[in-house]
């Protein structure tokens, strides 16, 4: 097992500050734009555990070094914890950070499924899902969090809930929270003055920022400071910033941008994550090898503050974004 990054501004984009996530291949179906071009034909669960473990040797071999999965990402940490027990040399090099607090419940299926996965953040489903985390991840994780936490979850008020993450956390985890929605920034707010014994219990944070749903920077800045691991995910917004979609007049500074440099509008997508100082790992959902190896340029891009304010341009109120979001299709 790798040291987990130290959290606090970082020195600048480096890929040690680039991370997999699993999102998109531990299930048949999700949420990113196009997804239904980047999967093989026959969704079968071998099929993706191949693809899982290409992805998980390329950004190895790349030098990623943080992996992130979920109990509701389908088979995800299955997958996951296939790839570290055939490969021991990569085990002990990486990071790998779960979620627990969604149970997935599309039984790999991608339509006539009502509801493909169910909330409850209470003791008995983090009991459970502990149990179940480590069975397949063995030893791991290194990172757990909360998932998809809002304002009013119980994870930021049940004390015998933080009494059972204060126990895990004594056992050397990383405990945290990710968030979701338009009050992301309350939510980290909230989390930061959660105690146990007089002590922070959260040590971790994985948000959605990106160029345009950034409102939860400035409370992310704030966890820094506070000594959290900050995690981004959804950098490129779903797919909606990747060269295929950002077709649209919202999005016109991010392809004049890529048009005048040549790099693609994911990688400029995700350099501009990784220029926020209070970002220690910047996800990259891929679902293919080219679209990792897309994303990862982005480490190799230094965006000027001209540039990022002209980005800056793309934002939308995060009501509008999480409303678009929400009725993005499960393909």
């Amino acid at each position: 097992m790798a040291t987990v990054p130290a959290s606090g501004p970082a020195a600048g984009p480096s890929l040690a500050r680039f991370g997999l996530g699993t999102a998109a291949v531990g299930r048949p179906g999700y949420i990113t734009l196009g997804r239904d071009l980047d999967l093989p034909a026959e969704r079968s669960v071998e099929a993706l555990r191949a693809r899982t473990h290409e992805l998980l040797d390329a950004a190895y071999a790349a030098g990623v070094r943080y992996f992130d999965t979920a109990r509701s990402y389908g088979r995800a940490e299955e997958f996951v914890g296939g790839w570290l027990a055939a490969r021991p040399e990569a085990a002990a090099d990486v990071v790998v950070g779960s979620k627990w607090g969604y149970t997935y419940t599309a039984d790999w299926q991608t339509s006539g499924v009502p509801v493909h996965e169910v909330k409850e953040h209470s003791t008995a489903v983090f009991d459970r899902q502990i149990r179940e985390t480590r069975a397949l991840l063995g030893s791991r994780p290194d990172v757990y969090l909360v998932h998809s936490v809002t304002p009013d979850s119980p994870a930021l008020t049940d004390r015998a809930l933080h009494a059972r993450l204060a126990e895990l956390a004594a056992e050397g985890v990383r405990v945290g929270l990710s968030t979701s929605g338009p009050a992301q920034g309350e939510t980290v707010r909230a989390a930061l003055a959660v105690e146990v014994a007089g002590r922070p219990l959260f040590r971790a944070v994985q948000s959605t920022w990106n160029l345009l749903e950034p409102s939860a920077g400035q409370a992310l800045a704030e966890a820094s400071a506070a000594g959290l691991l900050v995690v981004v995910k959804e950098g490129m917004a779903n797919g909606r910033l990747a060269d295929r979609n950002a077709t649209g007049s919202d999005t016109a500074a991010l392809r004049e941008l890529a048009s005048r440099t040549g790099e693609s509008c994911d990688a400029i997508a995700l350099a501009a994550v990784a220029a926020q100082p209070w970002a220690d790992i910047v996800l990259s959902g891929a679902a293919t090898p080219a679209q990792l190896a897309s994303n990862l340029t982005a480490a190799q891009l230094d965006l000027g503050l001209g540039e990022l304010s002209r980005l800056a341009a793309l934002a939308e109120p995060a009501e509008v974004y999480w409303k678009t979001r929400a009725a993005l299709p499960w393909a």
